[in-house]
């Protein structure tokens, strides 16, 4: 499995909707929300197989906006940081 930032943004008329619906999905406890400070998004880290599976977990109403990032760690300044993709 790896891991992958979730960033969704969504309209203030859709911030109930978004919130029941992450949480009928049962992914309410991986997100927070910046809607309260008025930065209408939700960001959540989750283990997927895929960039797509993880998309999966966003409304279908939003994942067009959603973006999705693999997240890796890296364990010493000698591994290969480079900006490759892979």
């Amino acid at each position: 499995m790896e891991r992958f930032l979730i960033e969704s943004p969504h309209a203030v008329e859709a911030c109930e909707q978004v919130i029941r619906d992450i949480h009928a999905a049962g992914y309410l406890h991986h997100f927070e929300w910046g809607c309260k400070d008025n930065d209408h998004t939700g960001w959540a880290i989750v283990e997927a197989e895929t960039h797509e599976d993880a998309r999966q977990i966003v409304p279908w109403y939003l994942r067009d906006k959603a973006r999705i990032v693999r997240l890796v760690k890296f364990r010493s300044a000698k591994e290969d940081t480079h900006h490759r993709s892979g």
